[in-house]
């Protein structure tokens, strides 16, 4: 995954825990404000998140922070 996929992730993830808690959920599509601009970015973020790990469509966003950070 690209590095500035990951950041996004990563900085998504710690607003959404910031202004609701540890047990706030996230979906891939949290990260491209729902919008498709970027098939080729959104594509390399579902096969992340569907393919590689198989998450349910909400999952915390302290884990899917955790994963990102092992990369």
């Amino acid at each position: 995954m690209r590095q500035s996929l990951k950041e996004i992730i990563v900085d998504i993830c710690n607003k959404k825990i910031a202004a609701k808690g540890d047990q706030v959920g996230v979906s891939f599509y949290a990260f491209f404000k729902n919008k498709n601009d970027n098939p080729e970015l959104l594509m390399e973020a579902a096969t992340w998140w569907i393919q590689t790990h198989k998450l349910d469509h909400f999952e915390k966003a302290l884990k899917v922070k955790s994963l990102i950070e092992k990369l």
